[in-house]
């Protein structure tokens, strides 16, 4: 279920993607999603501009591999032409360097095709909110090798950047195939190394960083 401040505004959902199977299952799989409105479809980053202009989407899930304007293409160009536009990047790849491409261009999200559909719809639903998310999956692409005078070891940076996605002790568990005892370990081991007491200020650590975007 998608929450909202306003809790009767719709939320207009654009799907891009080249392949015309892919989109049409988006388009079930998150077309009977209470508030969540699939307005309209492209099948390339042109194509999505132009409808951009007319459809006015409220979020827009994005493909990276397309031929005539590639995901992250497509998302900076948005940015700067249609700022209130959230863009979430679906793909198939989890490779570090398209993963940092992403957020760079401004994505507010990046969750991988496989993907259960309460994975995508979590996405949305910290992306409309103004907050950001990012798969279990791909959490490690995220985390740069560890710069001298970092208290945080690897591990600790990576269940750091989940909790910081909105991920319950549970989803982090399950993504990096640790224990859930083992991740409230690591979040004590967090507050004590930053002398941090809540979730806000996990968020408020990694952004300062340059790891996740407000």
């Amino acid at each position: 279920m998608l929450h909202d401040p306003n809790p009767a505004a719709r939320i207009r959902l654009m799907l891009v993607d080249d392949h015309p199977l892919v989109r049409d299952g988006l388009r079930a799989r998150l077309g009977t999603v209470p508030r969540l409105d699939v307005v309209g479809e492209a099948g390339s980053g042109r194509e999505a501009l132009t409808l951009a202009d007319t459809l006015r989407p409220d979020i827009m899930l994005v493909d990276i591999g397309m031929r005539d304007m590639n995901g992250i293409q497509l998302t900076a160009a948005l940015r700067e032409r249609y700022p209130d536009v959230v863009v979430v990047i679906l793909s198939m790849y989890d490779n570090a360097e398209y993963v940092a491409s992403a957020i760079r261009a401004g994505a507010r999200g990046y969750v991988l095709k496989d993907a259960p559909s309460q994975e995508i719809i979590a996405a949305i639903e910290a992306a409309v909110a103004g907050g950001s998310y990012y798969s279990q999956a791909v959490a490690h692409a995220l985390v740069e090798p560890e710069p001298p005078g970092d208290p945080l070891t690897e591990r600790e940076r990576e269940v750091l950047l989940l909790l910081a996605a909105g991920h319950s002790n549970k989803m982090v568990a399950a993504g990096l195939a640790i224990s859930v005892r083992t991740v409230e370990a690591h979040r004590l081991n967090l507050r004590r190394k930053l002398g941090v007491e809540n979730a806000a200020a996990l968020v408020k650590y990694a952004m300062e960083r340059g790891w996740i975007k407000g």
